[in-house]
């Protein structure tokens, strides 16, 4: 056999071996981390860590600066710290882990502006709880949350469900001071305002549903991922090529924030719906204007708005309709099963 027909040969195993490594990459880094985690733990700190995967603790998850199930970063030793940071990277990419530790530090900065006189502001008020038994193969979750951080994964028969996911930053600019300038969630905002501004008027006469900005993410907090009423806004297919190339780019935005396994899965997910998608904006068009947008399909939501502290107060959230914690993941695996 000639070199080129071996190598003809190779590389179609080698894609198989590479895809074969993407499918277990993320869950076996996941399951190492949560591991070590717990290990590194006192009795009583696992106690307060560890729930069964079947508590009502697991849908319970929030982005305000509430007090959480867990142990807080502040409580833990340098050690544990570290791991509790190894098991966050676990779920993320270089990208959103970036993200999350700059949202984290937000709150020194908000703790200087309010000088005492809002809710408690602490760059490590951030928790951490597990759900099951963590293994590559078996049922298991983990969350890490606090103020405007809410990361929900859930592992079930070798497979990840990644939402809900919540960053939020507030500021979303820093105004003064020696870290005057910083974005968290810069391209979220940019992207955005790209999409919008590309549209003609008629096409914006359609995405723009609403005059004055929502004051909220609409789906806000709740367990189940739902939208009352027919989706709304301008349709993937009444878009021009340069107009769908922009969507893509922010979806993809979102996408990244998460390791390469999931970020295709995601992808994957917005290449199938593109027939049912459609671009939702209420508010101002320009830098500064109260605005909201949403990307709506049939298997998952984005929403964004930046209304609160004159419009310099961001939350984003993806949601899937169906994937939220798992759930389609564990509705296949107990029909199997049973």
């Amino acid at each position: 056999m000639d070199y080129r027909k071996r190598v003809l040969l190779i590389l179609p195993a080698l894609a198989l071996l590479a895809a074969a490594y993407e499918r277990t990459h993320s869950i076996s880094v996941m399951t190492d981390a949560a591991r070590a985690y717990l290990a590194s733990l006192t009795p009583e700190q696992r106690d307060r860590t560890a729930f069964p995967f079947a508590s009502d603790e697991r849908q319970n998850w929030h982005f305000v600066p509430l007090e959480r199930k867990g142990v807080a970063l502040r409580e833990m030793t340098s050690a544990q710290k570290h791991l509790a940071e190894a098991l966050l990277s676990a779920g993320l990419s270089q990208q959103g882990v970036i993200k999350a530790h700059t949202i984290m530090s937000l709150d020194q900065i908000l703790k200087d502006m309010e000088k005492g006189k809002g809710p408690e502001r602490d760059p490590e008020k951030y928790y951490v709880s597990i759900f099951g038994d963590p293994s590559d193969q078996g049922t298991w979750g983990y969350r890490f949350e606090g103020h405007h951080i809410s990361l929900n994964f859930t592992v079930v028969n070798g497979r990840i469900a990644s939402s809900p996911n919540f960053f939020g930053a507030n500021p979303a600019e820093v105004k003064e001071g020696p870290r005057a300038g910083l974005r968290a969630l810069k391209r979220e905002e940019e992207l955005g305002r790209a999409v919008i501004k590309s549209l003609t008027d008629a096409q914006r006469a359609i995405a723009i549903v609403d005059k004055t900005a929502y004051k909220e993410i609409i789906t806000f907090d709740s367990r189940k991922a739902a939208l009352t009423g027919q989706p709304n806004g301008l349709p993937f297919s009444k878009m021009t090529s340069k107009q769908k190339e922009l969507l893509t780019d922010l979806v993809t935005d979102y996408a990244s924030n998460f390791p390469q396994q999931i970020a295709e899965t995601r992808m994957e997910q917005y290449r199938k719906t593109q027939a049912n998608l459609f671009f939702a904006w209420s508010g101002g068009i320009e830098p500064g204007d109260a605005h909201y947008y949403r990307i709506q399909t049939p298997a998952f939501l984005i929403e964004y708005d930046d209304t609160q502290n004159n419009a310099n107060h961001i939350h984003t959230v993806w949601r899937d309709f169906d994937s939220d914690f798992g759930l389609d993941l564990l509705a296949q695996h107990y029909q199997a099963s049973h």
